[in-house]
C-alpha cells in the first residue's frame, strides 16, 4: 500500500478534534486507502485496536447494517468502556438515514468519526441539516503525476527515465488501481470503464432517478467533447435541439448537477478579474480523471488543449486552491486559482508553434496588472523562455513543481 502524505497531512490536524471528517472523491480514487492509512495513523499513536472500528458498507459482511438504526445498534454494543473510540466509516452514503446515527454517536458517546463517501452532495442536503457547522471535507482525488510516479517506482519497472512517463500519465490517467499492475492500454481502460459504468448507475442513475439514461449519456458526451470549452446548459439544449431532439433546459441542468454529484464532472466558474465578481453564464466543466474520456469515447488528439488543461485543473485543487476561468475584457485567462489570500495565473497550450500562439498565451496573462505568479503551461519540452515575468514550463515541469 503506498503512502498518499498529502491526504493524511491534511486530516492529521482533525485527530481528535470534535469535527466529524468526511472523505469525498469519485469511486475507485483511493478513500478506503486514505481511510486505512489514517487507521496505521491512529494506531500508532497507540490506540487500542479494539478502539477503532472500520466499517466498509460496500462489503457484503456488513449487509445486515445498512439502515441507521441498525447501524447505531451495531456501534452501541462494541462500545464498552468510556474511552475514547474512532469510528471509520467507509462509503456511508450506502446507510439508509446515515446522518441520524452519526449525528447520535456525537451525541452519546466518546467518538471521533471518519466518514468516505461517492457523492458530493452529502455535504450539501444531509448533512445540512443534521451536522451543519460541525464538519470538515477531505477531497481525494485520482493520483497526481508525484504520486502517479511513486506507484511507478514501488510497483513496475524501474529502468526507464522518470521524463518519460508524462505520456503515460496522459493517456492512462490516474486512477490507482491502473497503476499497481503492468495493464496493456485496452485493458487498463476496461477496468475505468467498469469504474465508470458503476459511477453512472449507483451514483448517478439511481441516487437521482434518473429515467432517460439515453439522455444522460447524450449530455456526458456532449461535456466530454467540451472539455476545455465554456458552455451552459442552454448551449447544451440548443446543439439537442440542433439534432431534432427536443430537451428542456432545467432537464439538462439537473443532469449536469448529478454528474457533479458523482464527481464524473467539476464545475468551474468564470470570475471577473477586474470586477472581482463570479460571472453566472458559461462555465466550465471538467472530467474527474481524464482517462474517463479515453475509456468512454477513446483518444481524440483534436481536445488535447482541453485534456491538458483538465490535469491541471487537477492538480491546482488538488493543493487546495479555489480554480476560476478568468475573463479581462475580451481576453479569457485559463485559470485564476487563490488560496490563503495568494493567487497564481495559468495559461494551458499544447504547444507554442508560432509567434501567433506565443503572443496570444503570454499576452493574456500580461494585460493582468498585478505581482501574482503567472505561467504559461505546454507540451514544449525545451522551449523554456519567459518573458516578462511570465514563466513558461513544461507541463511534466510544472505538476512537480513543489511551490508555484
Amino acid at each position: 500500500m503506498i503512502a498518499r502524505p498529502n491526504y493524511i497531512e491534511q486530516l492529521k490536524p482533525f485527530i481528535n478534534k470534535p469535527q466529524i471528517k468526511i472523505i469525498t472523491g469519485i469511486r475507485r480514487s483511493g478513500k478506503s486507502t486514505v481511510l486505512q492509512l489514517l487507521k496505521n495513523e491512529i494506531l500508532a499513536n497507540g490506540i487500542k485496536e479494539e478502539h477503532v472500528i472500520t466499517i466498509n458498507f460496500e462489503s457484503f459482511a456488513f449487509a445486515e447494517i445498512l439502515k441507521a438504526k441498525e447501524l447505531y445498534n451495531y456501534i452501541k454494543e462494541r462500545i464498552n468502556t468510556p474511552d475514547k473510540y474512532y469510528l471509520l466509516l467507509d462509503e456511508i452514503q450506502e446507510v439508509d438515514g446515515w446522518e441520524k446515527a452519526v449525528n447520535s454517536f456525537t451525541v452519546d458517546y466518546n467518538v471521533d468519526v471518519y466518514l468516505t463517501g461517492s457523492n458530493s452532495h452529502l455535504l450539501s442536503s444531509e448533512l445540512a441539516t443534521h451536522l451543519a457547522g460541525r464538519y470538515v471535507e477531505i477531497p481525494i482525488y485520482t493520483l497526481s503525476y508525484r504520486e502517479f510516479l511513486d506507484f511507478r517506482k514501488s510497483y513496475l519497472s524501474k529502468d526507464r527515465d522518470r521524463g518519460n512517463f508524462f505520456i503515460e500519465y496522459l493517456r492512462r490517467g490516474g486512477f490507482p488501481v491502473i497503476h499497481t499492475s503492468n495493464y496493456t492500454e485496452e485493458s487498463a481502460y476496461k477496468v475505468i470503464y467498469d469504474i465508470y459504468s458503476s459511477v453512472i448507475l449507483r451514483d448517478t442513475v439511481q441516487r437521482y432517478n434518473i429515467r432517460d439514461i439515453e439522455l444522460l449519456e447524450r449530455v456526458i458526451k456532449y461535456a466530454f467533447d467540451n472539455i476545455g470549452n465554456t458552455f451552459s446548459g442552454k448551449n447544451v439544449a440548443d446543439y439537442f435541439k440542433s439534432q431534432q431532439r427536443r430537451v428542456d433546459v432545467n432537464t439538462v441542468y439537473n443532469y449536469l448537477n448529478a454528474l457533479e454529484g458523482a464527481f464524473i464532472l467539476y464545475r468551474v466558474p468564470r470570475y471577473n478579474i477586474r470586477g472581482k465578481e463570479i460571472l453566472k453564464t458559461q462555465e466550465k466543466f471538467y472530467v474527474s480523471d481524464v482517462s474517463i474520456i479515453y475509456a468512454t469515447m477513446g483518444y481524440r488528439d483534436r481536445i488535447i488543449s482541453g485534456i491538458l488543461e483538465n490535469i491541471v485543473f487537477l492538480e491546482l485543487k488538488r493543493r487546495g486552491y479555489n480554480v476560476f476561468i478568468g475573463k479581462l475584457e475580451n481576453t479569457e485567462i485559463d485559470f485564476v486559482a487563490e488560496k490563503q489570500g495568494n493567487k497564481i495565473y495559468v495559461q494551458v497550450a499544447y504547444k507554442l508553434e508560432n509567434n501567433q500562439t506565443v503572443e496570444r498565451e503570454f499576452g493574456n496573462l500580461l494585460s493582468i496588472d498585478d505581482q501574482y505568479p503567472k505561467y504559461v503551461v505546454t507540451m514544449d519540452e525545451f522551449w523554456k523562455d519567459s518573458i516578462e515575468g511570465v514563466v513558461h514550463m513544461y507541463i511534466a515541469d510544472f505538476l512537480l513543481k513543489k511551490n508555484w
